[in-house]
């Protein structure tokens, strides 16, 4: 999937791929700033909350160095039968917008199809899970403190100014659940400045840093945040012990009571076993399948009640893998794997190319059978029915499938 602001991004660091995400900081500007303007803009984030049932801590609000109690910026609309619903109160929030404050969305891509697709699109890129988070800063409030993050982040300063400071690590590549806490920031200061509207700033996992717009006067600061969830070796060992079920000499119990030589003759076994599972299951197989396993992302169901199958997009979360076997055709994704007939080839590779595709401009490219291709993918799941709501998330970023 080719998509603006992804080729955008790598512009602007001078990265050819997703290779050094989380290897070092990096900054740099996007020239095409209408692109900007077109992933979101503060009303339209504005509008997104109103719209919506949020609740915190996925909807927070931050004002004088601290966050503020639910109760100040959300409210239970109460239905006819006396249910409540938590709303967000847009009268209160335009009040602490006034006063300055930051307002904070975390997974913006669950509520907002531009958002799901930049998401996808990058986890297309980068083969690893990605969410995004915007946060909105008004008049002269401060951010978040200084902290690190347990995942690599690529930030994209959507409009206005802030102002970061990025430190280096002080724990080599921490994680969240980590034999040792990671309190004392790092005197090493790697990079301090503004963020301005199109500029693109990559901060590695562990390196600290903080944003406020304190002493900037009036004005706003809207940014979002991609948050990379790279795997590690401590998932490739959680991983394998899953696959040590499937032996049975690790489904035995330990030896409490044997004597010291059972013991460690059990032990040298387990030993040997486990070598030996780590020698068959190595960590280029479990990325591999990960990205194979993923379940689809959620999507709206196709109902032919409602009318025909138009148009289809892919909702894969990665790319699915298409490979060719003779006479046959195998696709593996989403935990499935779909075997069609060689000719269908050409219209798989463009149903599963991550563009949307109009079934109609299709047929004239790769032929009629691109329905029936089309509508077995969306019955699997591997696609999903281009509503106009999902279509809207690709207008103007990704082109179509065949232009």
């Amino acid at each position: 999937m080719e998509h603006r602001l992804v080729r955008a991004i790598e512009e602007a660091l001078g990265w050819d791929g997703p290779g050094r995400l989380g290897t070092e900081f990096a900054r740099g500007s996007i020239s095409d700033h209408l692109v900007l303007g077109r992933i979101l803009t503060p009303p339209r984030l504005l509008d997104m909350i109103m719209r919506r049932s949020l609740a915190n801590p996925q909807f927070r609000f931050f004002k004088g160095g601290g966050e503020l109690h639910p109760d100040a910026y959300l409210t239970p609309q109460i239905t006819p039968r006396g249910q409540a619903i938590p709303m967000v109160d847009m009268r209160r929030v335009g009040s602490l917008l006034r006063e300055g404050a930051t307002l904070v969305l975390d997974q913006s891509n669950v509520f907002d199809p531009t958002m799901e697709v930049v998401c996808r699109a990058m986890q297309w890129w980068s083969r690893e899970h990605v969410q995004a988070n915007v946060y909105l800063t008004t008049n002269d409030a401060s951010g978040f403190d200084l902290h690190w993050d347990d995942h690599d982040v690529l930030i994209v300063q959507l409009a206005g100014e802030k102002q970061w400071e990025v430190r280096g690590a002080s724990r080599a590549v921490p994680m969240f659940r980590d034999a040792e806490r990671n309190n004392t920031p790092s005197e090493e200061i790697v990079w301090t400045g503004t963020m301005k509207a199109g500029d693109v700033m990559h901060i590695p996992r562990g390196y600290w840093h903080a944003a406020t717009r304190i002493g900037r006067g009036g004005g706003h600061s809207t940014h979002v945040t991609f948050g990379f969830a790279k795997r590690t070796a401590v998932n490739w060992l959680t991983w394998l012990a899953d696959w040590s079920r499937r032996e049975e000499v690790f489904r035995h119990d330990l030896d409490r009571w044997g004597s010291p030589e059972v013991q460690r003759a059990q032990q040298r076994l387990l030993a040997t076993a486990a070598s030996r599972l780590i020698d068959t299951r190595d960590p280029a197989e479990f990325l591999t399948l990960r990205e194979q396993e993923a379940p689809a992302a959620r999507h709206v169901p196709f109902l032919s009640i409602f009318g025909p199958l138009e148009a289809v997009a892919c909702v894969a979360e990665f790319p699915p893998l298409i490979r060719e076997c003779g006479e046959t055709v195998e696709v593996l994704s989403a935990g499935k794997k779909l075997t069609f007939a060689v000719k269908a080839l050409p219209g798989l590779r463009m149903l599963l190319s991550g563009h949307p595709v109009h079934l109609d401009d299709a047929a004239r490219v790769v032929g009629a059978e691109i329905e029936v291709l089309a509508k077995i993918l969306v019955e699997e799941e591997l696609c999903a029915n281009l509503t106009p709501e999902l279509s809207s998330g690709y207008t103007g970023l990704v082109t179509s499938a065949g232009s």
